[in-house]
């Protein structure tokens, strides 16, 4: 994960109050969180790039004496435009994190995979880390998959066949035309396989 490339978006504390974990009153272990992300979430950030989306993301908070772990899982589908044809189509996207939580005397979240909390804090909100996660894991290339398997016919594509044809066509006139440019080598060629 990038070191807080999106920016530290701040949000009202009652929009992401699912993603509030009370982790003092959990017994030291292993405890399951899972969340159905859908564009209601994205909007909380602020963040409007997908038409749908329907995500599920799974936490795994191991508590510590000292510390707490936080594995982070998602999978699922964002509806995006293609880049080519801009149709749109359903992304498949997955992805995780790690997160370890610490206290110390201060609030510090500089590092990536290290959250400090001032002691006394007794619960971790992880609406910013599920964001951060989710679409980072959205490729910067989005093509429809029909592109790949020529299943896909728009207008758009039509046109980009035609070009790429005439492209090529451009570029096999000139290969001929520099083949033809002195006909010796022609007869010197001749020279080499009569022998």
């Amino acid at each position: 994960m990038h070191s807080r490339s999106l920016g530290q978006i701040v949000v009202e504390m009652n929009k992401t109050k699912e993603f509030l974990i009370p982790f003092i009153g959990l017994k030291p272990g292993k405890h399951h969180f899972e969340y159905q992300i859908s564009n209601a979430f994205f909007e909380i950030f602020d963040y409007h790039e997908f038409n749908n989306s329907n995500i599920k993301v799974n936490v795994v908070l191991e508590k510590k004496s000292t510390m707490l772990e936080l594995a982070f899982k998602h999978k699922g589908t964002v509806n995006v435009p293609c880049d080519m044809t801009n149709e749109e189509f359903d992304l498949p996207i997955k992805g995780k994190m790690k997160l370890i939580v610490r206290f110390g005397e201060a609030f510090n979240n500089d590092n990536e995979e290290l959250l400090i909390l001032p002691h006394g804090e007794y619960q971790i909100d992880i609406a910013q880390y599920i964001y951060e996660m989710i679409v980072l894991s959205v490729p910067l290339r989005r093509i429809h998959p029909g592109v790949k398997d020529g299943s896909l016919n728009t207008e758009a594509l039509a046109k980009l066949k035609e070009l790429t044809v005439k492209e090529l066509k451009k570029e096999n006139k000139k290969d001929q035309k520099e083949e033809n440019i002195d006909p010796r080598w022609d007869k010197l060629k001749q020279l080499l396989t009569d022998k």
